[in-house]
């Protein structure tokens, strides 16, 4: 199986990882590191959880179309919320069906962590998508 690293034009450089890295093989698995609230200069949106949610999941998006995937793709998603309240739930679920569609959700965890690698990031997505 050939690995193929990912590295969007629309998204910072990273250090320390990869954005995504897809494994051809009879299905294109593409793996998306956790994407944070960062614009593409870099720079962390310092909003509430529901703006630097809605953040995440353009980078994640961005980081698809950059595979050659899309949102439909998505097979896995694994959200991180720092502090994790009953309420956060409905936040992130919210902003996430603006971008995935409701009826064809794929698997999902939602799991609260007591921090992220920077105090001002609230939450973090990664995922997993399958192509043919």
């Amino acid at each position: 199986m050939e690995k193929i690293y990912i590295k969007p034009a629309k998204l910072f450089a990273p250090t320390g990882y990869t954005h995504a890295l897809a494994v051809d093989g009879a299905r294109r698995l593409i793996f998306v590191s956790g994407q944070v609230a960062r614009d593409r200069e870099g720079k962390l949106i310092a909003g509430n959880l529901e703006e630097q949610t809605r953040q995440v999941c353009k980078n994640l998006l961005a980081v698809l179309e950059a595979a050659g995937a899309s949102a439909a793709d998505v097979v896995k998603l694994t959200t991180f919320v720092v502090k994790l309240k009953p309420a956060d739930r409905g936040i992130v679920l919210g902003v996430r069906n603006e971008f995935f569609d409701p009826a064809r959700l794929p698997a999902s965890s939602l799991i609260g962590v007591d921090a992220l690698v920077e105090p001002k990031m609230l939450v973090e997505i990664e995922a997993i998508a399958a192509i043919a």
